[in-house]
């Protein structure tokens, strides 16, 4: 099994930093959800899933309230947010996505160049990570930015909330460029802007304004 804890570790740009590109997903399993959050017994299983839970549990704290506050929203339960502790296969599958997500959004505001790719394939030398999960990171860094291949991961509404999750918790937000590829990836994944509202406000980061207004277009090897 994969270990996606370390893989999104080797993708820290700045271990220094308390919220940079790729360290929020880490972070959230140690703050928000192990501090409560009314999560419930999440915090249990972030403990064993990490990242994974992390992403997740932001992602059905902010469907909660969204259910809450629209009439008529569909109900959802955090197992279909958290995989089980034992279903080592919905755990993989569930983090390679998130990950994939983190890496495209990093792309969208040129984060990952040449130098970075080179500092992070450095810190992979370092842990303890098998040739093929090495691998594995070198071709998601290596793949041009895929916004469509991004969205086709979400299966469920669940996680599509959850791939913008981890989106937003990748990158900081305060450029153009990523603040229209999060507009994209919304559209894309299907979301309801309250949705992503609740998303934001879960996240800690600033609302995000209404789609397409003044934010350039993204570009990628697919069309957004």
């Amino acid at each position: 099994m994969f270990n996606i804890d370390q893989i999104v570790k080797a993708l820290q740009t700045d271990p220094n930093a308390q919220r940079t590109a790729m360290t929020g997903a880490a972070g959230l399993a140690a703050g928000m959800l192990l501090s409560g959050g009314g999560l419930g017994r999440l915090a249990g299983n972030a403990v064993k899933l990490g990242a994974v839970a992390a992403v997740g549990g932001l992602a059905y704290n902010a469907w909660q309230n969204y259910q809450q506050n629209q009439q008529g929203a569909p109900a959802s339960s955090e197992d279909a947010f958290i995989p089980a502790a034992g279903d080592a296969s919905r755990q993989e599958e569930l983090g390679k996505s998130l990950v994939r997500a983190m890496i495209a959004a990093a792309k969208a505001d040129g984060r990952i160049d040449a130098g970075e790719k080179e500092a992070i394939f450095a810190r992979l030398e370092t842990m303890n990570l098998s040739a093929d999960e090495k691998a594995w990171v070198f071709d998601e860094l290596s793949t041009p930015l895929d916004i469509n291949a991004v969205a086709a991961r979400a299966n469920t509404p669940e996680h599509a909330a959850e791939i913008y999750a981890a989106s937003l918790v990748a990158i900081t937000a305060d450029t153009a460029s990523e603040r229209a590829y999060l507009d994209a990836l919304a559209g894309k994944l299907r979301l309801d802007p309250a949705l992503i509202a609740e998303i934001h406000k879960a996240a800690g980061e600033k609302a995000p304004g209404p789609a397409g207004t003044g934010s350039p277009a993204v570009r990628s090897s697919s069309n957004v």
